[in-house]
């Protein structure tokens, strides 16, 4: 601001390691006169202080979110879905920003100057709230595919690589929103189709 460098947007995503749902990024530009107190990295909060952030950051800011799909991270990979999601949630901001921090050490093509910040969500407020802003709406779309999905916990772990969700793979295979590119997913999926021929063998 003092550059005349003004608005200037912060943007993370959450969800680049779970094995199924997707990845969601977030853009915040916020109000220099009615910053939330207690902004952090999303992963330094408890759930209930994320909940109380998220609703004081899209009462105060502009906001936008924008989703990578399980088909395209399984088309482009991981980083590549992460960084269009990015990209797309700055450019779906209600201001244009004219600068934008990005958490980590890789830009984005958006419509405007973009620098990099490794460990952002720890140092950069607009960041911070891009992260909690991205976990708090990834958390509650995984709460309702743990609704539709019963069995698996997505409403526990997220989609995280944990014994629960291993488990549940083993045992009831891999749904739609599982992400077929990632090792643990394509191998319970090879499980399934063999399991599948088989059944279809004993049935001719």
């Amino acid at each position: 601001m003092k550059r005349g460098v003004f608005p200037v947007a912060g943007c993370d995503e959450a969800g680049r390691g779970p094995l199924a749902g997707p990845v969601v990024a977030a853009a915040v530009i916020l109000n220099p006169e009615r910053i939330p107190r207690g902004l952090n990295d999303s992963k330094k909060l408890t759930m209930e202080a994320r909940e109380a952030l998220y609703a004081k950051i899209c009462a105060t800011a502009e906001v936008a979110v924008a989703f990578g799909s399980t088909d395209r991270i399984d088309r482009d990979n991981i980083l590549r879905a992460s960084l269009w999601a990015l990209a797309r949630a700055v450019d779906a901001l209600p201001l244009r920003p004219k600068l934008v921090f990005v958490d980590g050490n890789q830009k984005i093509d958006c419509c405007c100057d973009c620098e990099t910040v490794v460990s952002g969500d720890a140092l950069v407020l607009s960041i911070a709230a891009a992260s909690i802003v991205a976990k708090v709406t990834r958390d509650r779309l995984m709460m309702r595919l743990g609704a539709a999905h019963p069995g698996y916990g997505f409403e526990r772990h997220m989609g995280y690589s944990v014994p629960e969700h291993f488990a549940a793979l083993t045992r009831l295979g891999p749904t739609i929103h599982h992400r077929r590119s990632f090792a643990p997913v394509r191998a319970a999926w090879g499980v399934a189709d063999a399991e599948e021929a088989r059944i279809q063998t004993l049935a001719l």
